[in-house]
């Protein structure tokens, strides 16, 4: 590119970058410029939205995406999208639950690999052989699994939502798959038994409660902020508990002077980019298959429209009951 057409570049971007200025460098900007212009112009040709999960870099969260959140909010907003072409900014199970509430659009995953250690942890047979040894007990999975394991459950959850959609069901006892720190932790919240199954995130069973109290002695009065897929001894440990968007609520509510996110790290920085005045302590781990979605990456998938996101109908009008009956609640 030459120093004209950079300076242009630059010049459009630059209301842009005044959103992340306080966690991205002026000397690293025109890295991350030229591909955000150019999938700004991409989006307006293909008619199509970006949905990009919390755990997503700055420059992507803040300066692309149309549409932000946690599991949740992104399954919701995707009902309501008015576009062509959705590109999930996130891991490949949040494409599926795209798709799966999306099926006349196209939904693109820009990089396959974007997996998850909880999706990876469980599979349908597992589930079928779950209800054979317990029958007539509902499974409430979490939305962090493939459309094959969702539609062999009577519904899904989110962090945000685990608790109401165990308490919706009115049952003494609930399998929850697969998330096992989840289940404990909503199971204290509840009473309800539930039957886990021993899958663990690899970003948050890292935590211990241990660091958490290292955290407290070396930074006095920060307040600390736990995801619930973190070990039921460092939720003990926290100021509060909850998925990222109530974290975030919690921030934005709150205003502490001094908080620490245990959770994924570009959550620190997406909050602080809003909030330059608080100071985030950074004690985080890195998913490794949020980290592969990239602004080149995003840029290639909408200028060649892969890769597309198909589910077997027949697993999808299964797994979108579901969702849909979690939506609900």
């Amino acid at each position: 590119m030459s120093s004209a057409a950079l300076s242009e570049t630059l010049a459009r971007t630059a209301p842009l970058y005044q959103r992340v200025a306080t966690v991205i460098p002026p000397i690293e900007w025109p890295v991350f410029a030229h591909d955000i212009d150019a999938i700004l112009e991409l989006k307006r040709a293909r008619n199509a939205v970006i949905l990009a999960h919390n755990y997503q870099t700055p420059e992507i969260f803040h300066c692309v995406a149309d549409i932000v959140g946690d599991s949740l909010a992104l399954a919701r907003e995707a009902m309501k999208v008015d576009a062509d072409v959705i590109v999930l900014a996130g891991v490949h199970f949040m494409a599926e639950t795209a798709k799966l509430l999306n099926p006349a659009k196209t939904v693109l995953i820009p990089d396959t690999q974007a997996g998850c250690s909880l999706a990876s942890s469980i599979t349908a047979a597992d589930v079928r052989l779950l209800r054979q040894r317990y029958p007539g007990v509902p499974v409430v999975t979490y939305v962090n699994t493939s459309a094959a394991v969702k539609a062999e459950s009577d519904i899904c959850c989110t962090s945000g939502n685990a608790r109401r959609v165990i308490e919706s069901l009115g049952m003494p006892e609930v399998i929850m798959l697969p998330d096992e720190y989840l289940a404990q932790n909503v199971a204290a919240e509840t009473g309800v038994k539930i039957i886990s199954w021993a899958g663990h995130c690899e970003v948050h069973e890292r935590f211990t409660a241990a660091e958490i109290r290292s955290l407290r002695a070396d930074h006095p009065g920060v307040i600390v902020l736990a995801h619930p897929e973190c070990p039921p001894e460092v939720v003990a440990e926290a100021d509060f508990a909850g998925s990222t968007a109530a974290m975030a609520d919690y921030v934005d509510s709150k205003r502490p002077a001094r908080v620490v996110l245990v959770t994924e790290c570009s959550m620190s920085d997406n909050i602080a980019a809003s909030h330059p005045e608080i100071d985030f302590v950074r004690p985080c781990n890195l998913c490794p298959h949020m980290k592969r979605i990239t602004l080149p990456k995003i840029r290639r998938a909408l200028e060649t429209m892969r890769h597309a996101v198909e589910v077997d109908p027949a697993v999808a009008a299964k797994a979108r009951r579901a969702i849909e009956r979690m939506l609900t609640v």
